[in-house]
């Protein structure tokens, strides 16, 4: 990577902790009433993986909110193909074409776990709606067990009625986000799709049923 790249990466990052604590963060507590547990729950430092559940367009920036540290997102190949968006969140994510996967982005995954960072992916592959997880992908046993990282299991609540589907227009909404526990899947074999559904219900045991 050239300096000049760098020197850009740096600046992006630096922009958008700002947005981040300047601006998101204060919408989300007060728009969304928003409501942060387990965060003791992410090692502070080693390369982590974090799986959530995906309700709303809005759950990435959510997330990369309240992370302490910063995260890289794997994102659907095609926000990074539009003029405005792909440079806003170009510099916390990195591609993936949800219809047919390579091992690109399994890669770059690895790669930035083993160099120490913070990795968030929606195993479901799309926005789900309600309570109920969607199948999970088996890229996320993959990289569980190749990476010999830890998998902090998440949980978000409410985004979907802070931001509807195809809605742009806030609405008030109790907005909660959870992480559970380190999980250590890496001595779990190859059987990547068990791998997968374990870490779904490690989710669904973070459910909570009162939020209005």
């Amino acid at each position: 990577m050239g300096e000049k790249s760098v020197i850009r990466k740096f600046l992006g990052k630096i922009i958008y902790r700002f947005i981040a604590f300047c601006f998101l963060y204060p919408f989300f507590k007060l728009f969304g009433r928003l409501e942060v547990k387990g965060i003791e729950n992410i090692p502070k430092s080693g390369g982590i993986l974090i799986a959530s559940n995906h309700l709303s367009y809005v759950d990435p920036p959510l997330l990369a909110t309240i992370i302490p540290g910063g995260c890289v997102f794997m994102a659907k190949d095609n926000l990074l193909k539009i003029p405005i968006l792909r440079h806003i969140i170009g510099y916390y994510s990195f591609p993936v074409n949800r219809q047919k996967p390579g091992a690109s982005a399994i890669k770059t995954a690895l790669t930035k776990l083993a160099h120490g960072e913070i990795v968030v992916i929606f195993p479901e592959g799309r926005r789900g709606t309600g309570n109920a997880l969607l199948p999970f992908k088996k890229g996320i046993g993959i990289i569980s067990v190749l990476s010999g990282k830890k998998v902090v299991p998440t949980l978000i609540e409410g985004s979907d009625k802070l931001f509807s589907l195809n809605k742009f227009i806030p609405r008030p909404a109790k907005v909660r986000v959870t992480f559970g526990m380190p999980i250590d899947l890496s001595q779990e074999g190859t059987d990547y799709n068990k791998i997968s559904h374990k870490i779904a219900d490690s989710i669904r045991e973070l459910t909570q049923l009162d939020i209005p």
